[in-house]
């Protein structure tokens, strides 16, 4: 049977990036029989402003020189996104109209636009684009300051107690940010992974890795 995996997290968060590009590549890897729900957790909304740029910036700047070399390639401050509502809309619009597989491939292609092209995906062109390429006809909410899809998984994940971007939830398990353990002194930031700790929660999202 189909493991489902629901986490709440921003399309803007850099750590929840790690986290889902990590949990996909071991999914590939072990074959295993998982589906991922992306739900939104607007960031903007839990901490009554948009995310900082330059403080996202910094926080990527330690993710790639201590666990992510790989990722965040195109990322760009300029054109980080003032509001990440409308990108998580498209999102959840994605799985409504076409379930997980189409779901987890908007949410993805999203993350890639803002880290590894530095796209701006706030903007209608932007997202629109994105929907085409996916075949969707994009709703824009109908101009509403709060999506209503948005609103409506932000209620969601408060009801059953998510406490931050990325939150991981199956099998009656749950994790907040369990690929990263993030600190900071002195206004810098430190990120370090826990091998066990990723072990454990690829396992029981996947399986045991065989």
């Amino acid at each position: 049977m189909a493991r489902r995996i629901d986490c709440w997290a921003d399309v803007c968060c850099p750590f929840t990036y790690v986290g889902l590009v990590r949990l996909l590549a071991a999914r590939d890897e072990r074959g295993a029989d998982a589906s991922i729900v992306i739900h939104a957790w607007p960031l903007e909304l839990v901490n009554d402003r948009p995310l900082d740029p330059h403080h996202v910036g910094r926080e990527i700047e330690a993710i790639v020189a201590s666990v992510a070399p790989d990722l965040f390639a195109g990322f760009d401050a300029s054109t980080f996104p003032a509001t990440s509502l409308p990108a998580m809309a498209l999102a959840a619009q994605a799985y409504a109209a076409g379930g997980t597989a189409l779901g987890e491939a908007v949410s993805m292609d999203l993350r890639r636009a803002v880290f590894e092209s530095g796209q701006d995906v706030s903007q209608p062109d932007v997202l629109d684009a994105i929907a085409a390429a996916h075949g969707i006809d994009r709703d824009d909410g109908g101009g509403s300051a709060v999506p209503p899809v948005v609103a409506d998984d932000y209620a969601q994940g408060r009801a059953r107690g998510v406490i931050g971007s990325p939150h991981f939830f199956v099998e009656g398990a749950d994790w907040f940010c369990p690929v990263l353990e993030i600190s900071q002194s002195d206004g810098v930031f430190h990120v370090e992974t826990s091998p066990e700790a990723v072990a454990t929660f690829l396992d029981t999202c996947l399986g045991p890795d065989a």
